[in-house]
């Protein structure tokens, strides 16, 4: 195992996969403790990644597939070169990273020979080192995947968990703020309602049957959290789930700030979402409702997390919700159903 000081790891991915990869960054900081680590992003999830503790500096790029310009490309490969890294690490096995890194000379390159499929590629083509990834990965957490490439490369043993950005006084401070909105209650219950796509979203009329039930038999308040662009949809929910009272948060915090939030509940009741894997980090309790995508492989990290899924034989999928099979009530979250949530309520409750 070579002993590398400045080292660039990448995961150009979404929010959840990239905490998930912090892991990995766990167990390359055991491998090599006394080195450099530059993590490259993009742009959304820098709050994630800053002020990691794992990680010593950020770089963002903001990856469009189709909308990244030569001159954009080149000024890139030209940063990464004044860096002299001389160990890189992808994550994802995207092609234009890897590209990057090797234009920019960076002598040691590192990335699994598959990490969310089987499609052959010749992204590896660019690797110095391609890293066999030999599990199933629909069977296998993620965020094993990903440290099975730093075990591959490093020999290293072991296995971690992700890492959240620290979090401030100043973020704590603003889920206290948020937090005497609510009305006075002996449990404080969040939400998260809609997922990035529709299939990942439980259905409107079983969250507020969900909602309702609990307000019946605890002395509890309600929120829901989720990105600016959630909100109109919240505010729907909510309405559905009238007379109980829930306060909607969507867009008032940043990363960090959710963190903040969550860990201040005593339940998390959600989706599949990035959230989800934020709010796994903080170890409270919650509940997850998995819809067509497959709780084996992106459970969070979180020994009081409870997950549901109907195991629909065509699931794991990618197709739109118009095109499932069980349109327009897709089997795969409503045969998930309200009981099956309030028992595992009931259970982290008391």
């Amino acid at each position: 195992m070579g002993q590398y000081k400045n080292i660039l790891v990448y995961a150009m991915v979404n929010l959840g996969d990239v905490l998930l990869t912090t892991s990995a960054t766990a167990l390359l900081r055991k491998a090599y403790p006394n080195a450099k680590i530059t993590m490259m992003v993009r742009p959304v999830v820098r709050e994630a990644i800053e002020n990691n503790p794992l990680i010593d500096d950020v770089i963002l790029f903001d990856y469009k597939a189709k909308q990244n310009s030569i001159g954009k490309m080149w000024h890139m490969v030209q940063r990464l070169k004044k860096r002299n890294f001389d160990l890189a690490i992808s994550y994802d096995r995207k092609l234009r990273p890897a590209l990057l890194c090797w234009l920019a000379g960076i002598p040691t390159r590192v990335g699994p020979d598959k990490v969310f499929d089987d499609v052959p590629s010749r992204v590896p083509w660019f690797y110095t080192d391609t890293i066999p990834i030999r599990h199933d990965l629909v069977k296998t957490l993620q965020a094993e995947t990903y440290q099975e490439i730093i075990r591959g490369f490093t020999g290293i043993e072991g296995h971690e968990v992700p890492v959240m950005a620290r979090l401030t006084d100043e973020s704590r401070m603003k889920a206290e703020g948020l937090l005497m909105k609510l009305s006075k209650a002996e449990k404080r219950i969040a939400l998260c309602v809609k997922g990035t796509f529709e299939l990942k979203t439980w259905p409107k009329a079983y969250f507020a049957e969900a909602v309702k039930q609990l307000a019946k038999e605890y002395d509890a308040s309600f929120f829901i959290v989720g990105a600016p662009g959630d909100r109109e949809y919240a505010d729907e929910v909510i309405k559905e789930m009238a007379p109980v009272k829930v306060q909607n948060f969507c867009g008032d915090t940043t990363l960090v700030d959710l963190a903040s939030l969550v860990s201040m509940v005593d339940l998390f009741v959600t989706v599949d979402t990035g959230a989800t894997h934020i709010a796994a980090t903080t170890g409270v309790p919650m509940v997850v409702m998995y819809g067509c995508t497959n709780p084996d492989r992106w459970h969070p990290y979180n020994k009081n997390a409870r997950v549901l899924t109907s195991g629909e034989s065509c699931c794991p999928c990618h197709v739109a919700a118009d095109g499932c099979p069980s349109a327009p009530n897709p089997a795969c979250l409503w045969n998930v159903k309200p009981e099956m949530v309030l028992k595992e309520c009931r259970s982290l409750l008391s």
